[in-house]
C-alpha cells in the first residue's frame, strides 16, 4: 500500500487550471522528484498536500488518512512537515532555537505553565532541546548551535531549516526547493544529507527542485507536470528520456 495517494486533483483558480486531474502515489522510505517548467502546478501541489489550499476535486491519502479534511495544523501531527523556497528562520534568535521551534505542534505546555515555569514545561522544554540538538549534531551543525541564525552562510541556514522538519519526528518530508541559491559543492552536500536522514530514519521525502543533476542523482521516481498536467511518471532514467519530457523541461540537448 502506498504511503501517499494524490487521486485525480484538479484546482482551479477562476478560470485557471493550476493542475488537472493529478494522480500519484509514493512508497514510505522513497525519494520522489517532483518536477516541470515555471507554473506547471509543483508549488500548487505541494500547497494542496500541506493544506494551504482546498482542491476543486479529488483527495490526498497519507497512510490510509484523507489529508484534504485536516488543517495544517493537524497534518503535521500524523507526520508530514513541509519545508518552503523562503527560508523561514527566525534571524533573531539562536540557531537551536529556531530548531526547536520545527516541533511547536507537539508541545504540550500551556500558557499558564510557560508564564509560571512549571515543572511540566520545564521537563518538555529540556526534552525538545536534547532533541534539537540531536537533529543539529545529525547535520554536524553543533558548532553554531548558540550563534544567532542573522549572518550565517547561506548553505547553513538550509541545512537549519532541514534539521528543524526532522525534530518534528515526521514521515513525510516535502522538500520545496532547497538547493535554490546554493553553490555546486553545497547542492552535492545537500542531497547526500537527503540521502543520509532517508536511510537513517526512513524518511519518505518529496522533493521540488530545478537543480536537476540533484534531482537525477537522488530520485527513485520522477513525476513530471507540464500546465498543470501530469506528462510522465516513474524511473528516473525512462522519464528523462521522454520525449514530451525532453520538449516541455528538460532541452533537446
Amino acid at each position: 500500500m502506498a504511503l501517499l495517494e494524490v487521486s485525480d486533483i484538479t484546482v482551479r483558480f477562476g478560470g485557471i487550471v493550476a493542475l488537472d486531474d493529478l494522480s500519484f502515489t509514493m512508497d514510505e522510505g522513497q525519494i520522489l522528484g517532483l518536477i516541470g517548467p515555471n507554473g506547471a502546478g509543483k508549488t500548487t501541489l505541494f500547497n494542496v498536500v500541506s493544506r494551504i489550499y482546498d482542491p476543486t476535486q479529488g483527495s490526498v491519502t497519507f497512510d490510509g488518512q484523507d489529508l484534504t479534511a485536516m488543517s495544517a495544523h493537524e497534518i503535521s501531527r500524523v507526520g508530514v512537515y513541509r519545508t518552503f523556497q523562503n527560508l523561514a528562520l527566525w534571524p533573531g534568535m539562536t540557531v537551536i532555537e529556531n530548531v526547536m521551534v520545527g516541533d511547536h505542534t507537539n508541545t504540550k505546555s500551556t500558557v499558564l505553565s510557560s508564564a509560571l515555569r512549571l515543572p511540566s514545561m520545564r521537563s518538555e522544554e529540556a526534552d525538545l532541546r536534547d532533541r534539537a540538538w540531536a537533529a543539529l549534531d545529525e547535520l554536524n551543525l553543533t558548532d553554531v548551535a548558540y550563534s544567532p541564525a542573522a549572518g550565517l552562510p547561506f548553505g547553513t541556514l538550509k541545512r537549519i531549516e532541514l534539521a528543524r522538519a526532522l525534530i518534528a519526528n515526521p514521515r513525510l518530508i516535502m522538500l520545496d526547493e532547497p538547493a535554490s541559491g546554493l553553490t555546486h559543492s553545497e547542492v552535492d552536500s545537500l542531497a547526500q544529507d537527503i540521502k543520509d536522514l532517508r536511510d537513517r530514519h526512513n524518511l519518505t521525502v518529496l522533493l521540488v527542485e530545478h537543480h536537476m543533476r540533484m534531482v537525477l542523482g537522488i530520485s527513485e521516481k520522477l513525476v513530471v507536470l507540464n500546465f498543470g498536467r501530469k506528462i510522465a511518471d516513474g524511473d528516473p532514467d525512462v522519464v528523462r528520456n521522454d520525449p514530451e519530457v525532453i520538449e516541455a523541461y528538460l532541452g533537446s540537448s
